[in-house]
């Protein structure tokens, strides 16, 4: 082969397999739960794939060749994980490796298809993750991708009789783990729910415990993942508000930042302790709202702010 060629071979590679970065992504994402981990492991499988690629004879598409190194790359990472506790209602502190993923993200690539909330959303993730691999990338492949059985048993080199029967248990499961009112979440926001994230933002930057209160459901969960802490009932979260933004513990002020993640609203926090010029970022919530109330709040750490383009300091 001539130096040519083999340069017009690396030139079509690297134009189909970018072709498949975006939707590569999002796949690892949904199996792992985590970003970093799905950013690693598209790199992982371009590099396996263009290693491999004499042994590509073209039986199923280059797409679904990709789709097949990257799952088996996510088994290898599955494998390693230690296994999750099996509970029904399980919240997202119960997955320390789970992390948010930028609206901005998903929507980057203009010819990819939209990313619905319902497959996306960090409950759906959570649940996601007491799966089996194998049943795991059966739902994933079937449910949200839509990918026919026997193209799916063809992926997982299984029969479609066994694609089918995990297919099944990992429905089950996932009926147990799901909040019970999924069914009824809208793809974009209604004017109730935007008004609650309007009610939380004023009550951060004022500080006003009492109007705070009143955004949130009385069931509502509060989780921090990766810290294995879940602080459940108004008035347990509302402890916790209480001890950073009033009292002797406080930060300081407050400002708010809006942001999107996993088709939710989401909130970067910044504070300012006294005598600094400067807000700085503690953690970024990620809410979930039913009606008129919040019902779940998870936490991430400030190392999250670059990838969703957020401000060192306000």
């Amino acid at each position: 082969m001539t130096m040519s060629e083999v340069a017009q071979m690396t030139v079509d590679f690297t134009r189909e397999a970018e072709r498949c970065r975006h939707e590569l992504r999002v796949h690892c994402y949904r199996l792992l739960g985590s970003f970093d981990e799905a950013e690693d492991l598209v790199q992982e499988t371009f590099l396996k794939a263009w290693r491999a690629r004499d042994t590509f004879e073209g039986r199923s598409s280059f797409r679904a060749w990709l789709y097949r190194i990257a799952t088996n790359a996510c088994f290898d990472v599955i494998d390693r994980r230690p296994a999750l506790a099996v509970a029904e209602g399980v919240p997202t502190a119960d997955v320390p490796w789970l992390q948010p993923f930028p609206d901005a993200l998903l929507d980057a690539e203009p010819d990819a298809e939209v990313v619905a909330r319902e497959t996306i959303e960090l409950a759906f993730l959570a649940a996601v993750q007491h799966l089996p691999a194998r049943q795991r990338a059966a739902l994933v492949l079937r449910d949200v991708l839509g990918w026919p059985a026997s193209e799916t048993a063809a992926l997982l080199e299984d029969t479609v009789p066994a694609v089918n029967s995990a297919l099944q248990r990992a429905r089950v499961t996932m009926r147990k783990h799901l909040p019970q009112r999924r069914a009824d979440w809208s793809g974009e926001p209604n004017p109730r729910e935007k008004a609650v994230v309007r009610k939380l933002v004023e009550a951060t930057e004022r500080c006003d415990m009492e109007l705070m209160a009143s955004a949130l459901r009385e069931d509502v969960t509060w989780t921090m993942p990766p810290q294995p802490e879940r602080h459940s009932g108004r008035d347990a979260v509302m402890e916790l508000c209480a001890s950073v933004m009033v009292g002797p513990g406080a930060f300081g002020e407050w400002k708010v930042v809006r942001t999107w993640a996993n088709r939710l609203p989401a909130l970067a926090n910044y504070a300012r302790k006294p005598g600094e010029e400067l807000f700085k970022p503690v953690a970024l919530d990620v809410l979930r709202i039913e009606g008129d109330a919040i019902v779940e709040i998870t936490t991430f750490p400030s190392d999250r702010f670059p990838l969703f383009g957020l401000p060192a300091t306000l």
